[in-house]
């Protein structure tokens, strides 16, 4: 019996001694800020680097509505698809719900896209030129 123990106990240590995946899958916050007092409307950070099944939270501290739109200009269809699926909720193509409280989050899974820089922007803001960028590895 005692064989069989030590047998069981070998196979669960060497079951956890299997690493897990080198890129482990990561949440980053970005913040909507829009201030008309101090003329500041951003995403804070504005470029974020990130990998593909990262999670990126967009979360309104200021100044809404906001809402993240992506670039389409020059994506292939395969890409605008991958965003799209990414996107729940969308109120159109590339482009999330409009979020209307301070709090309000939207969140995505990063596509699994070609590495690159893809740009967004806040439509409500966008004549205040409120821009950012993922720049997927």
């Amino acid at each position: 019996m005692q064989a069989v123990l030590r047998l069981c106990a070998a196979a669960v240590a060497m079951s956890l001694s299997v690493s897990a995946p080198a890129s482990a899958q990561e949440t980053h916050v970005v913040r909507l800020i829009a201030d008309g007092r101090k003329d500041e409307y951003r995403f804070e950070p504005a470029d974020l680097t990130v990998r593909p099944d990262d999670v990126v939270v967009f979360r309104v501290a200021g100044g809404a509505p906001h809402s993240i739109v992506f670039e389409g200009a020059g994506l292939s269809p395969d890409v605008r698809a991958a965003f799209n699926a990414a996107m729940p909720g969308r109120s159109a193509e590339l482009s999330s719900p409009l979020l209307t409280a301070t709090g309000r989050e939207y969140r995505i899974v990063v596509p699994r896209v070609p590495p690159g820089k893809y740009g967004y922007y806040c439509l409500p803001h966008r004549a205040y030129d409120m821009r950012g960028s993922l720049t997927i590895r």
